[in-house]
C-alpha cells in the first residue's frame, strides 16, 4: 500500500520540480509587468499624458494612448538617431552638467546612467570595475548577500576597517543600499558584473549557472 502511494507522489513531484522554474519565470514576467502597467500604463501619469497627446488625433482613449506611445518611441528613435551622428558625448555631458548640480537627482541619475552602462557592453562605465562580492553577516557562515565593491580600499570607522559595499534591488538591480561591513566579512565572489546582474534579474533562478548546487 506505501509504494502504492508513493509512485503518484513522485511522478507529481518530479512533475512539480519540472514546471516550477516555468512558473516562477512567468510570475516574475507578470510581476514586472505589473510594475510597468503602474508606472507607464494607460490609467498611470504618464500613461495619461501620452493619452493626452493621442486625444489630439482621434476621440478613443485606447487609440489615443497607442498613438501617445508611437510619438514617444518615434521620438526615442530620433534621439538615438542623433546619438548615432556622433552627438552621445555632447548630450552625456549636458544632461550630467544639468542633472549633476540637484543633490539627489543627481546622485539617482548617476547611479542609473552606471547600471545602463554595465548592460550595454560597448560602453565602458567605472561600474565595469566593480567587483561582486558575498557579505557574509557575522563572518563566514552567517547570512550571505551578494553585493557590488565599488572599490577595494578600505576605510577605517572607529579604528576598525571597513569595504563599502553597493546592495542592489532585484529584480532591476538600481537602487538598493549602501552598506559599510568589516573587511573579514567580504569574500570575493566567482563571476564578474554580468553574473551578478543576471542572478538579481531572474531573481535568483539563474544562481545555479554561477555557483554550485548541493
Amino acid at each position: 500500500m506505501k509504494k502504492f502511494f508513493q509512485t503518484p507522489i513522485r511522478t507529481f513531484v518530479a512533475g512539480l520540480v519540472a514546471v516550477l522554474p516555468v512558473v516562477l519565470t512567468v510570475a516574475v514576467i507578470v510581476w514586472v509587468g505589473s510594475v510597468v502597467d503602474q508606472f507607464v500604463g494607460p490609467y498611470s501619469t504618464f500613461g495619461r499624458l501620452l493619452t493626452s497627446i493621442g486625444l489630439r488625433v482621434v476621440d478613443t482613449k485606447v487609440a489615443a494612448y497607442l498613438i501617445g506611445v508611437i510619438v514617444v518611441l518615434t521620438a526615442i528613435y530620433m534621439f538615438g538617431v542623433f546619438v548615432e551622428a556622433g552627438l552621445k558625448h555632447r548630450l552625456q555631458d549636458f544632461v550630467e552638467r544639468s542633472l549633476g548640480r540637484i543633490p539627489l537627482i543627481g546622485n539617482v541619475y548617476s547611479l542609473a546612467h552606471r547600471f545602463v552602462g554595465m548592460l550595454d557592453r560597448k560602453q565602458e562605465t567605472d561600474l565595469k570595475g566593480m567587483s561582486p562580492v558575498w557579505c557574509f553577516f557575522g563572518g563566514e557562515g552567517g547570512t550571505a548577500m551578494l553585493a557590488l565593491m565599488p572599490t577595494s580600499e578600505p576605510v577605517m570607522l572607529g579604528g576598525q576597517a571597513y569595504h563599502v559595499i553597493l546592495v542592489p534591488g532585484a529584480p532591476v538591480p538600481m537602487g538598493g543600499a549602501l552598506l559599510y561591513v568589516p573587511i573579514d566579512w567580504i569574500k570575493p565572489a566567482p563571476f564578474g558584473v554580468d553574473g551578478l546582474t543576471s542572478i538579481y534579474v531572474s531573481m535568483g533562478i539563474s544562481t545555479s549557472q554561477f555557483l554550485r548546487t548541493g
